[in-house]
C-alpha cells in the first residue's frame, strides 16, 4: 500500500515537459519488457497469436468514480489498471499477453507520478502474468486524470470458458480473496476525509495490520491470472471475474447460463455483496479435481424462481457493488 506517496526528485509537470518528452520517461520504465514482434514506438504493435485467436478486454479508471488521487499513488493506479484488465483475461481461461494504455493527463500531472504509474504497470505484469507487457497506447491532455487499458490474451489452441457454460449438477468455486476491497474502500472514506468529505491523505499507523490489508486489497488488487488457464484445463464449464461481487456475478452467470446458483452458506456480507476483489468464480463438472486455490462454495442446479440462492434460499436485497454509489460518484 503506497497510499499516495511520492518520490522526491523532478518536480516536472507533463504540461512542461510536453507528449515527447513523457513517452519517453514512460517506456524508459516499460523498455526490455516487450515480447511481441513489433512493440512500443511504432504506429502499432505486431504480436503473434497461438492458436489464431486473440482474446480482448478493455476497462478505465477515471479519478473520482473510480478512485481517488489522495489516496492512490502512481505506482498503485498502474498496478491498480493493469489488474482489473489482466482478471478479465483470465475469467476467459486465456494467457494475457500485452496491455495498450492511454493515459489523459492534466498539464499539472507531475512527470515523476508519470514515472510511478508506468512502473506500477511493469510491476503488475511482472508479478501477475509474467511474459505480458505494456506493448502501446496513447497519450493525450485532460482536466480529468483517466487511465484506459486495452488487453489481450492468447488461448494456446484451447477454447475460451464462458459464462454461459454452467450446466446443473456442476460444483461451484472460487480463487482468490472476496470482502478485502470493499472493506477497504470503507475504510478509506471512514477514516481519510475532512470535515467537508474531501478525501486526505492515507496514514497507514492509523490502520490495523488487517486494515491496512483491506485498504491494500482496494488500491492493489491481486487477482489469480494464472489460476484462470488452469482452471480452463481442469475442464470449467463457466467462469468470471468478480469485480462487483460474488451474488451480482453469480446472477450474471446464471442468467447467461440458464441455472440456478446455489451459494453455500458461511460467507460474510462484504464477500457476498463487496466489489473489486477480482477473484475468480468457476464452475466445473461433477467428481472433477478443482485446480489449486479454488474452493468449493456451491453447486449449479436447474434454474428455477431464483437465480442465485444461499442454501436454497432465494437472495434478496442489494446485490452488489455500483461504482457511482460506492464511490458517491465523486469527480474529486
Amino acid at each position: 500500500m503506497d497510499g499516495g506517496r511520492r518520490d522526491e526528485g523532478d518536480a516536472s509537470t507533463v504540461g512542461e515537459l510536453g507528449e515527447r518528452a513523457v513517452l519517453s520517461r514512460i517506456l524508459r520504465v516499460l523498455g526490455g519488457t516487450s515480447r511481441a514482434e513489433v512493440g512500443p514506438g511504432d504506429d502499432a504493435a505486431v504480436l503473434a497469436a497461438p492458436g489464431g485467436r486473440v482474446v480482448v478486454s478493455t476497462d478505465t479508471l477515471v479519478h473520482g468514480p473510480d478512485f481517488r488521487l489522495a489516496w492512490s499513488s502512481g505506482a498503485d493506479l498502474g498496478w491498480k489498471a493493469a489488474a482489473v484488465n489482466l482478471a478479465d483475461i483470465a475469467a476467459m481461461g486465456a494467457r494475457p499477453v500485452a496491455l495498450f494504455v492511454a493515459l489523459a493527463l492534466p498539464d499539472d500531472t507531475e512527470a515523476r507520478f508519470v514515472d510511478e504509474l508506468a512502473q506500477g504497470l511493469r510491476d503488475a505484469c511482472d508479478a501477475l502474468a509474467p511474459g505480458c507487457a505494456v506493448e502501446g497506447g496513447d497519450l493525450t491532455a485532460s482536466d480529468t486524470l483517466t487511465i484506459a487499458v486495452t488487453v489481450l490474451g492468447v488461448l494456446d489452441g484451447g477454447d475460451p470458458v464462458l459464462r454461459s457454460g454452467a450446466r446443473p449438477g456442476d460444483v461451484v468455486a472460487v480463487s482468490g480473496e472476496l470482502g478485502g476491497a470493499a472493506r477497504g474502500v470503507a475504510l478509506l472514506f471512514e477514516r481519510f476525509r475532512d470535515a467537508s468529505g474531501v478525501p486526505t491523505a492515507i496514514d497507514a499507523h492509523a490502520l490495523t495490520e488487517a486494515e491496512r490489508a483491506d485498504v491494500t486489497a482496494q488500491l492493489r488488487p491481486t487477482p489469480p491470472v494464472r489460476r484462470g488457464v488452469e482452471a480452463a484445463r481442469a475442464g470449467a464449464t463457466a467462469m468470471m471475474d468478480v469485480s462487483d461481487g460474488l451474488l451480482l456475478d453469480a446472477t450474471r452467470l446464471a442468467d447467461a447460463s440458464g441455472v440456478t446458483i446455489d451459494l453455500d452458506a458461511g460467507l460474510d456480507d462484504d464477500a457476498l455483496r463487496g466489489g473489486e476483489d477480482h477473484g475468480l468464480l468457476a464452475c466445473f463438472p461433477p467428481g472433477a479435481v478443482l485446480p489449486e486455490s479454488f474452493v468449493l462454495r456451491g453447486h449449479v442446479r436447474e434454474r428455477g424462481a431464483a437465480p442465485v440462492t444461499i442454501a436454497g434460499t432465494p437472495v434478496t436485497g442489494r446485490l452488489g457493488w455500483d461504482p457511482h454509489r460506492d464511490w458517491d460518484a465523486g469527480r474529486g
